[in-house]
Formats: C-alpha cells, structure tokens, sequence
C-alpha cells in the first residue's frame, strides 16, 4: 500500500459501477533546488503578498480566487463555485471510451498518477476494472476534474495497480509546421547504411541504468563548498567544428561506440555493409563493367610485374656472362712471357 498523501479523492465511474478511490503522484521530483539569496550577505530573499488597495501584507488565509475581466473588472471565485460545478466530473473519473494504446500520441502524456483503492469495498470492482484492461490490451479514456480545470486521461494497468496519465486535449497539441528542414535534402542508400550500423551498434539500454549526472555533479560541488574545499572542476569541452563529410562523421561514430564497448580495433577498422532486409530500400549495386575493369587491371599488374621480373633476371644473367669473360682475358695477359731485349 502507498504512503503518500493522496491529492483528489472521488471514484472511477465505469457504466453503473462506481469504485472509490484515491489519487496519488506516481513520479517524484529529484532535481535540487536553491534559494535566493542576497550575494553581499547570504540573507534570504522573500517574496511578500502585498494588496494593492491597502498597501499592507496579507497572510495565505486572506487571498482567494478572481477572474479579471476584458475591462480589468475582477470577478470573485470561491471554492464552493468551483466545487458545486454542473459536471459529472467534479468527483469523479468518468470512463468514456476503451481504445488500443497505440491511439495515443505521446505527445498528449501529462503527469503520472496511480488510482488507489479506497477502502475494503473497493476492491472487488477496482479489481475487476484492472483484470478487464489486462484481457483488452486496452487503455481506458477518462474526464475528471483537478485543479480547478476539466482534464482527460488515460488508465492502464502497471504491475497490480491502475495507473492514470494526464491528457492535453487534442487543441493544446501544437502541429509541427515550420520545425522540419525547409531544404530538398536527399539521402543516399549508403548513409542509411551507416546510421543503421551505428543504431546497431549503440544497441539498446536498460533504463534502471541511466541516472541523472547533473544532480550528481551539483551534490558534488555542495558538499566540497560545504568542507571548506574547492569544488571540482569540469573537463575541457571537445573541440567542436563543422561535419563536412556525413559519411566519415557517421563511419568515426560507428568506430567510437565500438571501441567504448570494448571491441578490438581490427574489428571496426572498416564499416561493412548490413545485410540486406526487407524493406522497399534496395542496397546500392556495383555494376558489372566496374568488376570486369577491375579484373582486367588486376591481370594487366600481374602480367607486368612477371615480365620485369623476367627483364631483371635475363640483366642480371648477361652481366654475370660479361664478367667472366673479363676474368679470362685478364688471366690470360698476365700469363704470356714478356720478350727481352738484345
């Protein structure tokens, strides 16, 4: 059972069942927070409720609700107005549609909220509501009212309990006109070869093992400040510049999150082509005068290397020949007696 301080008690109004529950936060707030604070002294700034007709303070019991008007006027509004509002949803979360998850826009997900069953004779029909959604594979579209505003929402069933995510209205979704490349970008075959390999290689991730490093890294520095001792300091920013060539960028992040798994360098020294899948990309083709041109000056070297080779051998031949025959002449002067004379 949860021991957090429910924010809105009413029921799940399902055809003619009703099940009394209580609402509570699912997700909670981790960021750090800081105070103001005047840089000369230290000392607190606040921030004091003033009426402008009196020119006094006022305390949190004396300030209220008003509508300001077109002409300025202020219209008074009081928590009996708002809780006496001529809807059904004032109380109540009102199931109005059951639909497949996959009709919601992420986009339309608000705050997170966990529906807790309230009390002993709710849990037979809060059960019977989760073990519905389960067999549907259904999400349930729901009205309530929070906060002074009509809201929709969406339950689904998280573990054993029923979860419900705010909805925006379908008119508070913005369309994303003027946020795509204005620009005829066309992509090549072999760039989305690349960045399959790199999706590949990044792979997926568990996400009880992602955490937020900020906060770490500003708990850090409180604590230093807090010892007296100087905070740590961040390392040197990369050195940012212009990807000129997409391919090469795509290729050396591919090498890189190869390399941050570990991998051998021989294993990533070169991007080779992913298997074809079927898709309506077909894989770029070489074509067959490239192959045959290639094999042609493949022979050709061969060839060549083989006759300079032979050319070499036959040189080194003849003047081994011309050697010896020098060695024959000279052998054969120096044994022939000089003549004397008379």
């Amino acid at each position: 059972m949860l021991h957090v301080r429910s924010i809105w008690n009413g029921a799940i109004s399902f055809g003619l069942v009703s099940i009394p529950i209580k609402l509570v936060n699912a997700t909670e707030s981790h960021s750090i927070s800081f105070r103001q604070i005047h840089t000369e002294d230290g000392g607190r700034i606040r921030y004091r409720k003033f009426c402008e007709l009196e020119d006094r303070e006022v305390t949190q019991g004396e300030i209220g609700k008003g509508y300001e008007d077109a002409d300025g006027t202020i219209i008074p509004i009081t928590e009996e107005d708002l809780s006496s509002l001529p809807i059904p949803t004032a109380k109540t979360i009102e199931i109005v549609a059951f639909v497949p998850a996959d009709r919601i826009d992420p986009l339309q997900m608000d705050a997170a909220y966990y529906l807790q069953a309230s009390g002993a004779p709710a849990a037979k029909p809060y059960t019977l509501l989760r073990e519905a959604l389960k067999r549907s594979n259904k999400v349930a579209i729901a009205k309530f009212a929070l906060r002074g505003r009509e809201r929709l929402g969406m339950l689904r069933v998280v573990g054993d309990a029923i979860a419900m995510h705010g909805l925006l209205w379908p008119d508070e979704v913005r369309a994303p006109e003027g946020v795509a490349p204005d620009a005829n970008v066309t992509v090549r075959d072999k760039e989305l070869d690349l960045a399959d390999a790199l999706m590949d290689t990044l792979g997926e991730v568990d996400l009880e093992d992602l955490h937020d490093e900020y906060r770490e890294a500003v708990e850090e520095v409180i604590a230093a400040k807090a010892a007296g001792e100087a905070p740590p300091q961040a390392p040197e920013p990369a050195a940012g510049g212009k990807v000129l060539d997409l391919m090469a960028a795509l290729a050396n992040s591919v090498r890189a999150a190869r390399e941050s798994r570990g991998e051998e360098a021989g294993d990533h020294a070169e991007v080779q082509p992913l298997p074809q899948r079927k898709t309506s990309r077909a894989a770029p083709k070489q074509t067959g005068g490239k192959k045959s041109t290639s094999t042609a000056k493949k022979t050709a070297a061969k060839k060549t290397a083989a006759a300079k080779k032979t050319t070499a051998k036959s040189a080194q031949g003849t003047k081994k020949t011309a050697a010896k025959s020098t060695a024959k002449k000279s052998t054969a002067k120096k044994s022939t007696p000089r003549k004397r004379s008379a």
